[in-house]
This record gives C-alpha cells, structure tokens and sequence, in this order.
C-alpha cells in the first residue's frame, strides 16, 4: 500500500510540466476565479471541519469560492506533491499541519523538500491531540491504560490518519516513553478510523482535538488526556498526559502555504484576509467549539514556525525509531 502511495506522489511531479504556461497572478484582481484548496485527510475529519470553517469565510469576504479539496494518502503528501506542481499564482493553496514537518524525516524518498518548495502563507490555529479509548477499554485514566497495556503486549490497536501524521507520531512518542507495545492501524484520516475505535476493533487514537471531543462528548469514546504539556483551556477536565508521564508533549498547528514563487503580493492579500478572519468574534467561536486557539502570525513568523516544528519533530523521529520508506 505504502509502494503505491509513494508511486501517485511520484507521479503527480511528473504533471508539474504541464502547468507550465499558466499566466502569473497579480494583487491587483486577486482572486478573479475560484481558489483551491488542497488538504490531506479526508472529509469529516479535524482538518477538513477547520479548512470549510475557515474557506467558508474567505469565500464570504474575499468575492471568489474557496473550493477545499481532499487529496488522501501517504500522510498527506499526495496533496502537498499536488500543491508543490501546481501553478504559483495563488490559486492553489495547500493545508498545512504538522504531518508536513514531520514527512520531511520519518519519509524517506519523497520527491520533494517541504521548506524548500513552499512558501507560507498563513497560520491559522493551534491545538492539542487528545487520547480517547474505545468504550469497551477497561482503562479510566493514563496510568490505568498504560498498566493494561503492559499487561497485554501487542494486543492494543491504535488507529492514525496516516503514515507520519501527528496523530501517528503522538502515540510512537507515547509508545516509547511508557514502553507500551501496541499496533500501528494507519487510516486514510481519523473520521474513517472512528467507527472502528467505537466498536472496539482498534482500541484507540492520539487524535486532533476537533473530532476527538466532537466523539467524545458525544459519549461514543472515551477521553484519557491531552497531549499538550498542561491542561487545554478548552478542556480543562482532561487532565495532560504529561502529569502521569512527564515530558511527554506534542502541540500542533494549522496553517495555509503555497508553492515557491507565488507572488509576494498575492501572499499578503491572503495573510491579511486570514489575520482579519481570526479577529472575526463568530469565526473565533466556531474554532474555540473545535478546541483551537486562533494563533495570526506573518508569514515570516508562520516560516519560521514550520522550519521550528520540522526540526523538532526530526528528533521525535530519531528517537521513536520509526521511519517510512
């Protein structure tokens, strides 16, 4: 499965050429047609719910739709090899999340360098993952679900929206500091993993915040802790992890960037329009239900973010000794 992801996103650079003639944007009447919007989950999951939360008011206030798209597979490189070869004209835009930061070491032949062949564009939020358990888990709390784990060596299941997603690199960090043996089961994103962990199929996910509470309070899981190093404003019952395994972290971001060479004016418009959606009291509310934290930054500030996160988790990598050829 791996071989024929990697294949499509081998493929997709080999399209690069035939976008080669298209004419560049200027500020002056951008956007004059409809912008898209690559991500790389599917539908119904934590990016989706923010990208049409967030398309949704850039539609409504910059005049032109703002179409989002999913592109599936291979931890969200199928969308980003997509976004890198497409014109730079500000017309196609990429998601960006940690799995960018993260494909960049734990992939090792992809056919592209994210820092090098984007330039960012926009952040938009921060936000923790959060571990929930199936219902059928005995486990009431993070030790009593690491004491069940080492009592049952490869018998625990956990799900991931991909290959190299900050979902999947969660629970390896988790896998690593607890010394829990659990099982891999990568989804093509967490909203298809769902109905699996509810029936008890897989057992858990380290998954984003936005569809992790909307199951969770809807009572279908059950919520252990969040993975951001204290508490989450949003869900201050959630106890951290990292108060039974300490140190533990893993904080993400979303964001927009787009291929190298849109231009610089088209970049501002759309930081703009993003820096404006955030100070938007019913756009932040929508986002604060999702469990984010509206997070504006330049593009510079967002750059250096990406380039801070990619590093980062380089050694989260190294140290879980994991990595996807």
């Amino acid at each position: 499965m791996l071989r024929i992801l990697r294949n499509g996103v081998f493929g997709l650079v080999l399209l690069s050429g035939l976008f080669s003639a298209a004419p560049p944007a200027t500020a002056a009447d951008y956007p004059n047609r409809p912008v898209h919007w690559l991500i790389g989950f599917a539908a119904g999951g934590p990016v989706d719910i923010v990208a049409r939360i967030m398309a949704q008011w850039l539609s409504d206030h910059l005049g032109q739709q703002f179409i989002v798209e999913n592109r599936t597979g291979s931890g969200g490189n199928i969308a980003a090899a997509a976004a890198i070869n497409s014109p730079a004209d500000g017309y196609t835009l990429l998601f960006v999340a940690p799995n960018n930061a993260i494909s960049t070491s734990l992939y090792k032949k992809l056919p592209f360098d994210f820092v090098r062949d984007t330039v960012p564009v926009a952040s938009i939020m921060q936000l923790t993952n959060m571990l929930v358990v199936s219902n059928a888990m005995p486990a009431k709390t993070v030790q009593e679900f690491i004491d069940y784990c080492k009592a049952n060596p490869g018998k625990i299941s956990f799900a991931s929206s991909g290959n190299g997603t900050s979902v999947h690199m969660s629970a390896e960090l988790f896998k690593v500091m607890t010394k829990c043996d659990m099982v891999h089961v990568p989804y093509r994103g967490s909203a298809i993993a769902f109905p699996d962990i509810i029936s008890n199929k897989v057992q858990l996910i380290f998954d984003n915040l936005p569809s992790a509470l909307e199951q969770a309070r809807g009572g279908s899981v059950r919520a252990l802790g969040v993975t951001s190093p204290q508490r989450w404003p949003s869900v201050p019952d959630v106890p951290a992890i990292a108060e039974t395994v300490p140190g533990f972290e893993s904080v993400g971001f979303y964001g927009i960037s787009a291929p190298k060479g849109t231009p610089p004016e088209v970049i501002e418009i759309l930081n703009k329009a993003v820096g404006e959606a955030l100070k938007d009291p019913k756009l932040v509310a929508r986002l604060a239900e999702t469990g984010g934290i509206p997070k504006p930054m330049t593009p510079a500030e967002f750059g250096k973010l990406v380039s801070d996160e990619t590093e980062k988790w380089r050694k989260v990598v190294e140290f879980a000794g994991v990595s996807v050829d």
